[in-house]
């Protein structure tokens, strides 16, 4: 008994010091932030916009680096172009680990292409883009893939009859079926039961992993994840999708021909093979699975969701759409396909997309880092594996450099000639050597896809433009465009 309550006593008299002296990590090291209460951390400045709002109003008071505390733990922010690029770029090694992102961590542990650090990470990244770049990633084979996609997305529209729809999961079909060629080595049709099925839990996930109950999550995950909530839905989708992989992994093994690999997959299996007397080899099967989900998830959800707010924008600024529709009628005409040359020829319609992305800020918060190292920083010293968060959003609104960083406006890319140019601040992609891996092939899908609709389409809304709304449906990890019908009306 009385070691019990000594213990109490003990425990006790710890909390009140918590309470009095604060946190107790290092925050002579890390920048200024606001002063965390004990377990809760910075819960108190919390916006109930989310994360991203309460970094946006921490941001006016602490600058462009400074540190929240997130529950417990400490994560330092980087706000804007210059500290963003300072970190990621001038102090790349050091900036090139990967945090998780706490609803999807119990599925995706510490495998795969975009989770993993260390050498696991350097050896899937560069195992990756090989394989990818072998099966097409900004190879001729890929662009007449998505020219392909593109004609078959247009006759599924052309039966839609003009009458309005939801475009979401033709979206997602789309961009699903380029990544399902590199990865899987075949497509599906759109009506395919499985495959709707798997973009309906992409779907459900990316918005569920983008909600406010998953921001709550990733701060209190040790005690929250004993409770029902979003963050047990999102693990069960995922490993639906994984139970799909594995069942495709089984398939490639089955069939595989050593002289002849067909896609991601086999390629991956016959360095297996190779590896298989390497103790410490990652090429194992969990880094595959966790791989093609990583892949095959931000493949699909990323594209699919920028198109759908692309056309949203299209809507709402039909001349904006009207000219991007002339100067395809000038380049290409109608009786060809877009190609991946016609880019330099069409500085509008690049400035545009460029716009869709800025402009839709899809991940603002970006995929958490952490240092791999005692880091010096703008003169705070960032103990090994602090986190942080470079705000994507912050440099993607950045006033320094867009004139009007709330609007949509093309111009925003377009020089005094009209001529495409370039711009710090566009990193929709990040920046750095965690930088997307599916930059180039979601860069040729984006432009292919919207110039083929638009080639063949005009597109109107049941909605007057002026009452089209444009505030994202949620925003934490992602953004999410609201829900709405648009009519495809052939040309």
């Amino acid at each position: 008994m009385e070691t019990s309550v000594l213990l109490l006593l003990t425990l006790l008299v710890g909390f009140v010091l918590l309470l009095v002296r604060g946190h107790p990590k290092g925050r002579g090291y890390l920048p200024p932030g606001p002063r965390p209460l004990p377990l809760l951390g910075n819960l108190l400045q919390m916006d109930r916009g989310g994360l991203l709002n309460s970094f946006m109003k921490l941001r006016e008071k602490y600058g462009d680096v400074f540190t929240m505390h997130l529950g417990p733990r400490p994560v330092v922010m980087l706000y804007g172009t210059e500290a963003i690029r300072e970190a990621l770029v001038d102090q790349a090694e050091a900036f090139s680990g990967r945090a998780t992102i706490a609803v999807v961590r119990p599925v995706v542990k510490d495998y795969g292409v975009i989770f993993a650090n260390g050498e696991r990470w350097k050896t899937l990244r560069r195992f990756s883009l090989a394989t990818m770049r072998d099966f097409g990633m900004g190879k001729r084979s890929v662009e007449e893939r998505i020219q392909e996609e593109a004609q078959c997305l247009v006759e599924e529209l052309r039966k839609s009859q003009g009458a309005p729809m939801d475009p979401t999961f033709l979206f997602q079909c789309i961009t699903a079926n380029i990544i399902c060629f590199i990865v899987f080595g075949e497509r599906f049709d759109y009506k395919d039961r499985q495959f709707l099925r798997l973009l309906d839990l992409f779907y459900r996930s990316f918005s569920l992993i983008s909600s406010f109950s998953s921001q709550m999550f990733e701060l209190f995950s040790g005690f929250l994840k004993y409770f029902p909530g979003a963050h047990r839905e999102i693990s069960r989708n995922l490993r639906e999708i994984l139970d799909f992989i594995g069942q495709s992994v089984e398939r490639h093994r089955a069939t595989l021909d050593p002289s002849n690999p067909r896609d991601f997959i086999d390629t991956y299996l016959l360095r297996m093979e190779k590896e298989k007397s390497n103790q410490h080899t990652e090429f194992h099967h969990e880094n595959l699975i966790i791989s093609v989900l990583s892949l095959f998830f931000a493949g699909t959800e990323t594209s699919s969701t920028t198109l759908r707010y692309g056309f949203l924008l299209m809507l709402k600024y039909p001349h904006v759409a009207e000219k991007v529709q002339k100067e395809i009628d000038q380049v290409i005409g109608s009786h060809r396909l877009p190609n991946l040359d016609d880019r330099t020829k069409m500085p509008y319609t690049e400035a545009v997309i460029h716009e869709i992305q800025r402009f839709s800020d899809l991940i603002p918060i970006g995929v958490p880092h952490k240092v791999t190292k005692d880091t010096l920083f703008r003169g705070y010293l960032l103990p090994k594996n602090t986190e942080v968060y470079p705000i994507l959003s912050s440099a993607l609104h950045d006033p320094r450099y867009f004139a009007q960083p709330d609007t949509f406006n093309p111009d925003h890319f377009l020089d005094a000639n009209g001529a495409l140019k370039k711009n710090e601040a566009f990193m929709p992609f990040s920046i750095g050597k965690r930088i997307c891996l599916g930059e180039g092939i979601a860069r040729n899908e984006l432009f292919l896809f919207f110039t083929t609709i638009l080639q063949n389409f005009s597109v109107s809304s049941p909605v007057a433009p002026k009452d089209i709304d444009l505030n994202p449906k949620e925003t934490g990890f992602g953004k999410v465009p609201p829900a709405y019908q648009i009519c495809f009306l052939a040309r």
